[in-house]
């Protein structure tokens, strides 16, 4: 597949140069049941089963027989944990539940490339050389947004923690930033425009590539792909 070219722009917003991008990640065919079955996933593996009572053999009590069995006049009865009785437990009551789904590996990372090419098709794919703050500011990361014409959501990833762009961006509305080793389908489908460092590219290109680079670093980029995927 061929490379896709994109241009790189300085934090002021002037364009420096234009590098090759690896065309099997940002600029592939979309597959739409793919990222159906991706964001699917994650928002189940974000889910919790909260609810969760007691049967009566879980709440606190004596297994005593309240009364005899016959004589009394009144219905048998068995432990004051009986849920026909105050305090006792519930009858096909809630329980916590799992709702993960498991999704192939190929899957998810086919689902990852198809929205990375997604953005770089409709132009919503900014590559900037590098983002170095000197001190935590926001006035400073609004305004390379503005150089760069992002003027909608915006997801910045960074190849490294970077604390001052991290500062710098979290009180600005509809700003996220990340790790390229993080990504994931909801939050690129979250943000519109996608602001990357050159160095987050080649990072994603190497974790979510088909293939990885040739030489001694196969072994590597595997390994921190399978980290990431977990």
């Amino acid at each position: 597949m061929k490379a896709l070219t994109l241009p790189v722009y300085s934090q002021q917003g002037k364009q420096l140069k234009k590098i090759e991008l690896d065309g099997e990640v940002f600029d592939g065919k979309v597959n739409q049941d793919v990222l159906y079955q991706a964001v699917l996933m994650y928002r189940a593996n974000q889910r919790k089963g909260l609810a969760s009572t007691k049967t009566r053999g879980e709440v606190s009590g004596s297994t005593r027989k309240l009364f005899r069995q016959k004589g009394t006049g009144s219905a048998r009865a068995g432990s004051i944990k009986s849920p026909l009785r105050r305090g006792g437990g519930i009858t096909f009551g809630a329980h916590p539940r799992d709702y993960r789904q498991a999704v192939p590996k190929k899957m998810r990372r086919l689902a990852l490339r198809c929205v990375l090419s997604a953005k770089a098709n409709d132009q919503e794919l900014v590559l900037v050389e590098h983002l170095n703050l000197e001190e935590p500011k926001t006035k400073q990361m609004a305004g390379i947004l503005t150089a760069l014409g992002l003027d909608s959501s915006t997801l910045i990833v960074t190849a490294e923690v970077a604390e001052n762009v991290i500062k710098s961006a979290r009180n600005l509305p509809r700003v996220k930033t990340t790790l390229a080793d993080l990504l994931n389908v909801v939050d690129l489908l979250s943000y519109k425009t996608l602001l990357m460092t050159v160095a987050a590219a080649r990072r994603v290109e190497g974790l979510w590539g088909e293939r990885l680079s040739q030489g001694g670093s196969d072994a590597s980029l595997r390994s921190v792909a399978a980290s990431a995927d977990n």
